[in-house]
């Protein structure tokens, strides 16, 4: 039966559209359906510490409790109306729409329902790794990121039903039909296929995939369909959490790698994950991630920006909003060489917002490498591999460059390949470090303990509690 729209937290006033709630009512068993097949598995039933949005006021949005997943109360949260105006393309000033324009229904539609299908994936590519955690604090961890993921997905489906009709349902449905990594319904952009069946692979998720969900959420904040930029503003105050429990996570790895190397002591020989290892997956996700935006000239991107439907990372604060009469220069390979091209700004959007992604990305890693020389270990870096390298997306697709960026043979690189890129033997070396740690206060062999715990909790607070009786 399905729960009570009055249970669910929302400010968009529900009850008062009743073919609207007639919609999400009958949406709403098939979430829960969904969420107990291919959600957490073997957790259900237990009581955990999450973090719940029931208003969007600043007491509202985080409030703690133990709750079974199941029963978490899923919201549909919008920022409050502002007097805003369309910040940029060919409508810069004038007023943002409140309902989907004509024009732009069917490019509205595909940039929502593209959002829309990594939140389920998501769910669906995380959903073992509860029985394999390294402490009870990640354990809690992985599943605020998951019951986020789903209300995320409420939030794009809400959108879809309000705004599109019979063809929004229809696509609301297929959210949640399709399956992480299944050969006939997978979903929708590959990253989101990839199997994720070890902790460094979801703290590497977390850190730079969730991290294009920031900048593409960023983007799509400053929209001129103001339902869409009022919904992704509030989804970014969420979506902070996810990146801090990658960024953390891989940061606790090499923290652990980084004591053991100081202590004259063998990473591989103490169980722990070694710094080669940690970056051949900073090269694998990041490279993946990095498709994510999309290829590097793209009339799309252009169109986007021009309707006033996806902007620049933080476009409000710049000081030019048309991108006309500019341009950005690309390298990109020709003839068995890289040549410079110079494109219209427009049409390289998606490659501005990437270079907003790397320059983040590249924070994190400044941050881990001084954590390695804090352990003592001076002299010895992680990195971020060139844009252009394992691309599959864009012009270097089809082509092979090295860590650097440079234009390499195909030979070359299968050469290499087992150096920059993990490999089944190291794989299975990860996964063989995932075993659980659920006892208060303990943590895996592989990683440093939390430098602090949630919502000012002890980092051994009993965050997971088990089911009574």
């Amino acid at each position: 039966m399905a729960q009570s729209l009055e249970s669910i937290p929302n400010n968009v006033d529900l009850s008062s559209d009743r073919r609207l709630q007639r919609a999400l009512e009958q949406w709403q068993p098939n979430f829960l359906s969904w969420w107990k097949e291919v959600g957490p598995e073997g957790f259900q039933a237990h009581q955990i510490y999450l973090r719940t949005a029931i208003s969007v006021e600043t007491d509202g949005w985080a409030h703690f409790d133990h709750v079974r997943m199941p029963e978490y109360r899923w919201g549909i949260f919008l920022e409050p109306k502002s007097d805003r105006k369309i910040g940029f393309g060919d409508n810069l000033g004038q007023p943002v729409w409140e309902e989907v324009p004509g024009e732009h229904r069917n490019a509205l539609r595909r940039i929502i329902v593209t959002q829309a299908d990594t939140e389920p994936a998501s769910v669906e590519q995380q959903r073992l790794l509860g029985k394999t955690c390294p402490s009870m604090y990640d354990l809690r961890n992985i599943f605020q990121v998951n019951v986020e993921e789903g209300r995320h997905l409420w939030a794009m489906v809400y959108l879809l039903h309000r705004f599109f009709g019979r063809d929004g349902r229809e696509e609301a449905d297929e959210l949640l039909a399709r399956r992480s990594g299944t050969g006939d319904k997978p979903r929708i952009l590959n990253t989101f296929n990839e199997p994720i069946d070890d902790w460094l692979s979801f703290f590497m998720f977390a850190m730079f995939t969730d991290r294009d969900g920031k900048f593409q959420l960023a983007a799509l904040a400053q929209s001129g369909f103001d339902p869409l930029a009022r919904t992704t503003r509030f989804m970014l105050t969420e979506e902070a959490h996810h990146l801090f429990v990658g960024e953390s996570g891989v940061d606790r790895v090499v923290q652990r790698c980084g004591e053991l190397m100081a202590a004259g002591k063998d990473p591989r020989k103490e169980h722990a994950v070694p710094l080669e290892l940690i970056q051949k997956y900073i090269n694998f996700w990041f490279s993946l991630s990095l498709d994510l935006f999309g290829g590097e000239v793209s009339s799309n991107a252009a169109d986007f920006f021009a309707a006033g439907l996806k902007g620049r990372f933080r476009e409000d604060t710049l000081e030019e909003h048309k991108a006309m009469g500019e341009s950005y220069r690309l390298e990109v390979p020709d003839g068995g060489k890289l040549v410079e091209q110079e494109v219209p700004l427009r049409n390289a959007m998606n490659e501005v917002l990437r270079d907003e992604y790397v320059k983040d990305c590249q924070r994190a890693v400044d941050r881990w490498n001084k954590t390695l020389a804090r352990a003592g270990n001076k002299g010895l870096t992680l990195s971020l591999p060139h844009r252009r390298f394992h691309r599959a997306v864009g012009p270097c697709a089809g082509y092979f460059f090295d860590l650097e960026g440079r234009l390499i043979s195909e030979a070359e690189f299968k050469a290499h390949e087992a150096e920059w890129l993990p490999t089944a033997e190291d794989r299975a070396y990860v996964k063989s470090l995932m075993h659980p740690v659920i006892e208060r206060g303990k943590v895996a062999s592989w990683i440093a303990p939390p430098a602090k715990g949630i919502n000012g909790m002890p980092s051994d607070y009993e965050y997971v509690r088990p089911p009574e009786g």
